[in-house]
């Protein structure tokens, strides 16, 4: 069992699993409408296994190991089993809920956190629960090498391995494991030469067998491997092998650019969208899949781009989807993508309330704490839907999607919002509520949902979807009046910008993911005052006033909250949105007049304990200047691409440190001793029986997780496919 050092790194038994329902609807679905879903479903899960690949060296042996225990005797028949062999009942529900954790994240690292967790059962008897199994009997040399394979890892908590992160700093498979962080930046500064994006690639640094040098090959996501052109990018010769010279040295160094990263399983997500496209509703749906074939068998980001124009032209559809390689929370650099997919039926009852919001858009934009040159120049009105998810594949769910991640097609053709409701219901709903005095738990308990659906509104919709980025385009053309426009931190006219082939995620890098999902989380917490706003969610009078400061207390509980993801070791964030929170309760404390206050007192069972206070009758006074002054700075800094600024602000905001009061350093130790277990969540699972799509449920337990995957992957053929790119990754980790 895990000793008191080690317990952030379990998933404790009374972790909750939550139900994804999504019955009634699916129920609502025309049969060609199922079908569509179904395959789209499919090819989420199935490129959700390319997670695996993405997360850790051991994950994909995990993965098999799993599937082949719970797939020969259900989550039942392996408990009774482990009974039998000396697991008490704890190591039991410890076991299980250690495999529903894995197959909820993909991987062995925490999606929300990236630090890694271990079974809190002794690896002895893991290894006579593997042994004893059916599934040994049955390939016992198989089963033997996977556990060969995985075991040290599995349980290890060595420096390097207990959090993902680049070089010393942690594990990462987005880049072999003798990369550093200056590897990363001399591919970005070659990547950029070539207008190549990231997104769907990764970093492998090998050594030339006659002259020794380092060699970098950039590998592309793709079904095909030759070495032919790439259709959809503009020059035509992406693929094949460079010299290349960063600007800060003198010799130039070796580059190979090659496609076929997770061929076999790219190759079972286009054979799934191929059999979506017989469904799809319009030309636009089919043409949106056209694309991401294009892009998922030829490695071309154009191509899946292209895709992105169709999907943001299909307005208002009754299933919704998207899939790709999307956010780069991730990777410890912050450029590459995380594959994720899903399909969602939307809720018209929620959708026409962000209708609204839509159609009211400009004037809430007009409420933003800068210049109206730093806002787009037109507002492209979305699509803004609410979803029940039928399937969701990748590493974690979020409550909320602003897509596509493109800065020159959001910035010029427009994007989507997405909020997803049955995860608001099903996964916001605290079973234990920490660090609030007894009548604030009240009003949280009472509005937390519906105040967290006005903020992942307003964050999606007028926080990602706001704000303009000046740029040069490769003729020298500004979007922007050089002479006109002025800094309106410094009172100057602006000096920088963004340059041909230069994006948000590759100039910002490794803050651009936190530093984003601040200026959106500011936007929401500042646009929550409108009256306007709450209306049209249906909040007025006291209710309104409730709901403004439920929210604004919200963001706050979870500024402290997120300390839980900061790393003393290492001084460093593990996640993006919580680096984001805590970064908002230092400058709401940095207001003064006690708006914020944490408080350090004995809780009632004789430990330390702590209480957050927020004066309410300051957030209009106090509150919302501070935030509006720390937004403006936010989006002026983006909007110009001063790196060397935002990152001196945000720097600063994010310290962790013991030098004043509060002690940070020293309540983190508070946090974590009262954290609370994140939910996991169980979908439910399509299938075909005599040509019509059913939907299959699943008890809200580890037990029901477990099972959701054994029935979602119940062919050999996917295991062997993993198997086979786990051989040829094994050199480089």
């Amino acid at each position: 069992m895990a000793d008191q050092s080690s317990s952030q790194y379990i998933i404790t038994n009374n972790t909750d699993v939550a139900l994804l329902d999504c019955r009634e609807a699916f129920a609502g679905l025309t049969e060609k409408e199922k079908l569509y879903a179904h395959h789209l479903a499919q090819a989420s899960f199935k490129g959700g296994l390319i997670v695996l690949f993405q997360t850790s060296p051991e994950s994909p042996g995990i993965f098999v190991l799993l599937q082949k225990l719970f797939g020969v005797q259900s989550p039942e028949e392996v408990s009774t089993l482990a009974l039998t062999i000396g697991f008490s009942e704890e190591d039991v529900k410890a076991f299980l809920i250690y495999a529903a954790a894995f197959y909820c994240n993909m991987g062995n690292y925490k999606s929300f956190g990236d630090t890694k967790f271990v079974p809190n059962v002794d690896k002895e008897k893991v290894e006579r629960l593997i042994k004893s199994s059916k599934a040994f009997q049955e390939n016992n040399t198989l089963l033997q090498s996977l556990w060969d394979l995985v075991k040290e890892r599995m349980f290890s908590l060595e420096n390097g391995q207990a959090e993902l992160g680049l070089g010393d700093m942690g594990t990462t498979t987005y880049y072999s494991a003798n990369c550093t962080e200056n590897d990363a930046k001399i591919a970005q500064e070659f990547m950029t030469s070539k207008e190549i994006s990231p997104y769907n690639t990764r970093l492998f640094k090998t050594k030339d067998p006659e002259s020794g040098q380092d060699v970098y090959e950039v590998r592309m996501a793709a079904v095909q491997s030759t070495k032919s052109e790439v259709p959809g990018y503009d020059n035509g010769s992406v693929l094949g092998d460079f010299l290349f010279t960063p600007h800060d040295q003198e010799t130039a160094v070796k580059f190979k650019v090659t496609r076929g990263d997770y061929s076999a399983l790219m190759g079972l997500v286009v054979e799934e969208l191929e059999n979506a496209r017989e469904y799809a509703a319009n030309e636009n749906e089919k043409n949106m899949l056209v694309e991401y074939i294009k892009s998922f068998t030829t490695g071309s980001l154009p191509a899946h781009k292209d895709g992105s124009r169709f999907w943001i032209k299909n307005k208002g559809p009754i299933v919704e989807t998207y899939i790709g390689f999307i956010e780069s929370y991730r990777d410890p650099y912050g450029v590459r993508g995380e594959f994720e997919g899903f399909v969602a039926v939307v809720n018209k009852k929620m959708s026409a309330k962000f209708a609204q919001l839509v159609e009211n858009a400009e004037h809430f934009l007009a409420h933003l704490p800068w210049p109206a040159e730093y806002e787009k120049d037109t507002f492209l009105r979305p699509d803004f839907t609410s979803l029940d998810v039928l399937g969701f594949g990748g590493s974690g769910i979020p409550a909320g999607i602003n897509i596509p991640n493109y800065d020159d097609i959001r910035q010029s053709e427009g994007f989507k919002n997405v909020s997803l409701g049955n995860v608001l219901t099903s996964g916001y709903k605290d079973t234990k509520i920490t660090f609030l005095q007894e009548e604030d738990k009240v009003l949280y308990t009472k509005h937390k949902i519906t105040s967290f659906e006005v903020q992942v509104g307003l964050h999606e919709l007028l926080g990602h979807g706001s704000g303009k980025l000046f740029n040069e385009d490769s003729e020298g053309n500004l979007n922007f009046d050089v002479n006109s426009v002025t800094n309106p931190e410094t009172k100057k006219k602006v000096t920088s910008w963004y340059k041909p082939g230069e994006t948000w995620d590759s100039k910002f890098s490794t803050i651009a993911s936190s530093y984003e999902e601040c200026r959106a989380e500011c936007v929401g917490i500042y646009l929550c005052l409108l009256s306007d706003v709450l209306k049209i969610f249906g909040h007025t009078d006291d209710t309104a006033d409730d709901i403004i400061y439920v929210n604004w207390l919200n963001m706050v509980r979870a500024g402290l909250l997120a300390l839980e993801f900061y790393s003393p070791q290492t001084g460093t964030w593990r996640q993006a949105h919580m680096n984001a929170r805590f970064v908002i309760l230092r400058v709401l404390q940095e207001a003064g007049q006690s708006l914020v206050t944490v408080k350090k007192i004995e809780g009632e069972d004789g430990k330390p304990d702590l209480v957050i206070q927020l004066d309410r009758a300051k957030i209009i006074s106090v509150g919302k200047p501070a935030i509006a002054n720390f937004l403006r700075k936010l989006q002026v800094y983006k909007s110009t691409a001063d790196v060397e600024a935002a990152r001196k602000m945000y720097s600063y905001y994010s310290d962790v440190n013991d030098q004043e009061e509060p002690k940070f350093l020293h309540l983190r130790n508070i946090v974590m001793d009262r954290k609370q277990p994140r939910k996991l969540f169980v979908q439910q699972h399509t299938y075909i029986d005599s040509g019509k799509v059913q939907l299959k449920t699943y008890e809200p337990s580890a037990s029901g997780l477990i099972q959701s995957f054994v029935d979602r992957f119940p062919s050999s053929d996917i295991q062997e496919i993993v198997c086979g790119l786990l051989e040829k990754e094994r050199p480089y980790f």
